[in-house]
């Protein structure tokens, strides 16, 4: 793949790291048995920048396209600090955990996908081969036959006359569609509308505060401030949920705990809301 593995690669590099050797030596040897041409000249890059004296935050930093927000983050704060193996094996975790509640989100959806996509290709061919067909034989009963299946006819018949530009339009209203789902816009409508549905709308809210939660920590137990570390979370939540984290994170600014400003702004399930206030008490927020 032409795309740096970056859970594998943090997982080679905490492994060197861990042998004895140097940052510098390790990015090297993973550059070296890297097979793909792009991953090698951004690991030969970073080198070059570590080789100059930079951190290895800022070295990652020129490359957005391989490395996240996030990841550069974690490096950061872990400059900082000195753990740096420590903060790329929670990087490690993090990433696996939310890999896998994707991957549990798409398998639930697989089935019903393929339910719908093969319904509508059942329907498309009986509607645009079949009925045109027997709508010829059913012709000259006119009159005689129920309202319903008149009506399925006199669609036959137009099918059959304007097959092409029929054809034409489903083509281009699907284009349309697809065209409009890459709209920010659109999406954040059609997820609001989502996320109105009782059971689909809470599990989806779990889930993003899942990510926001186990993010936020993470980057707390490398050393990120709270507000640093939300601002750089806020891009996890959907568009409907951005004004109330929003909220949340100008009141954490002006005092306010972090348990009530999340609840306030119904960021938290009543578990979420007493782990927040224990951490707070106890003063491990990012556990």
């Amino acid at each position: 793949s032409a795309r740096l593995q970056l859970v594998t690669f943090s997982q080679e590099l905490v492994a060197l790291l861990e042998a004895g050797l140097s940052l510098v030596e390790s990015i090297e040897t993973l550059g070296e048995k890297e097979a793909s041409p792009a991953v090698r000249r951004t690991l030969d890059q970073v080198l070059v920048r570590l080789r100059e004296g930079q951190t290895l935050g800022a070295a990652l930093a020129e490359h957005p396209q391989s490395f996240p927000t996030l990841y550069v983050a974690t490096v950061r704060a872990a400059e900082r600090t000195g753990a740096l193996r420590e903060a790329l094996t929670r990087y490690i975790a993090y990433q696996q955990q939310v890999d896998l509640l994707r991957k549990s989100l798409i398998n639930a959806s697989i089935y019903p996908a393929v339910l719908c996509g093969a319904g509508l290709l059942v329907v498309a061919f009986l509607m645009g081969y079949v009925v045109p067909r027997f709508s010829s034989i059913y012709e000259d009963l006119g009159s005689e036959l129920p309202l319903a299946s008149r009506m399925l006819m006199h669609w036959g018949q137009f099918l059959d006359a304007h097959g092409y530009a029929v054809a034409i339009g489903a083509i281009t209203w699907i284009g349309a569609l697809v065209y409009a789902f890459t709209r920010p816009v659109v999406r954040a409508a059609i997820g609001a509308q989502i996320a109105r549905i009782p059971a689909l709308g809470s599990r989806l809210h779990i889930y993003q505060l899942a990510r926001l939660y186990r993010t936020v920590g993470m980057l707390q137990r490398g050393g990120t401030p709270m507000v640093t570390a939300m601002r750089m979370s806020a891009g996890l939540l959907s568009q409907n949920l951005r004004p109330a984290f929003n909220n949340a994170m100008q009141a954490v600014r002006e005092g306010r705990s972090l348990g009530d400003a999340m609840e306030r702004n119904g960021l938290t399930t009543p578990v979420a809301a007493r782990m927040l206030r224990v951490g707070e008490s106890s003063g491990n927020m990012g556990e």
